[in-house]
């Protein structure tokens, strides 16, 4: 089999999902980011006749909490690797009926119930504003439902991912509520991971992955991180599964609003960033302002 042997494609693990069994040929490599440290090393190697990059989003032994997660430098890590794509999963509870724990959620929407998480590579002298109507890659997302579909998961196509702070579970008024809104799934990751990737102009989707019925459910009154991780292994070899079979139908022509998400963002005149900002965003923005 013939590898491409340069990094097009991120996977970005959550709980439950450290590592892709098919991966060979790894390194581990330490990238520098004007953001600090990525969660860990990203893994190089070789999937389904492409060179991938995955980084376990919480850490080596799962140390991070959701608020502490360096997202910037997470997702301007895998950037400067040359990824074009990004496979994100995630556990996630769910707020309707419809999905059942070991169901897969592909949603096309995000709801913010953070508190001051930075989600942007701009300021210190440069101001963008990137369109996130759409906050998922539809090319990249509908690639994600058939491949899912064809490996036999239950997926749901679209909904909404409510994105909670964390690290504590709803309440029971909370969870509710959120019901009310219509609101589809909940987890403490994917928003921030989204927005970057659009900054960044990188293709980004999102496999939820239902653990529980959060605590609204009359046999979910109280969600336990004992219940997740049951349920997280007996839906990591699907997970993983779905990942490999999805890159290998990688990669495809980028005709999304993903690839050139700058091309009118960006406000500041290039005589107006202060050197140090634009030597830092090179990997962003120097193609729009040479």
């Amino acid at each position: 089999m013939t590898i491409d042997d340069k990094v097009r494609i991120g996977i970005i693990g959550g709980s439950g999902l450290y590592d892709i069994d098919e991966l060979t040929d790894c390194e581990e490599r330490e990238v520098e980011t004007p953001f600090g440290k990525p969660s860990a090393p990203y893994v190089i190697g070789n999937l389904r006749g492409h060179r991938v990059a995955f980084l376990a989003r919480h850490g080596k032994g799962h140390s991070i909490l959701p608020s502490e997660l360096n997202f910037r430098a997470n997702i301007f890590g895998l950037k400067c690797l040359g990824a074009e794509w990004i496979i994100s999963a995630s556990a996630v509870g769910s707020l309707q009926e419809k999905y059942r724990p070991q169901d897969i959620v592909v949603p096309d929407q995000f709801f913010d119930r953070t508190r001051g998480r930075i989600s942007t590579f701009f300021g210190g002298g440069i101001v963008a504003h990137v369109s996130f109507a759409q906050p998922l890659c539809p090319v990249l997302s509908g690639i994600a439902i058939n491949t899912a579909t064809d490996a036999g998961a239950t997926v749901h196509r679209g909904g909404t991912y409510l994105c909670m702070e964390g690290p504590q579970f709803s309440t029971l008024a909370e969870s509710n509520l959120y019901r009310s809104w219509n609101m589809d799934v909940i987890g403490m990751t994917n928003l921030q991971e989204a927005k970057l990737a659009r900054e960044a102009e990188i293709c980004f989707a999102t496999l939820a992955l239902v653990t529980d019925y959060d605590c609204w459910h009359p046999d979910h009154d109280a969600v336990t991180v004992d219940m997740i991780i049951e349920t997280l292994q007996a839906n990591a070899t699907m997970a993983k599964q779905i990942i490999a079979d999805l890159v290998s139908r990688l990669p495809v022509s980028r005709e999304c609003q993903c690839v050139d998400a700058l091309s009118s963002a960006i406000i500041t005149s290039a005589d107006s960033i202060p050197s140090k900002t634009r030597t830092n965003l090179a990997p962003l923005i120097e193609r729009y302002l040479s």
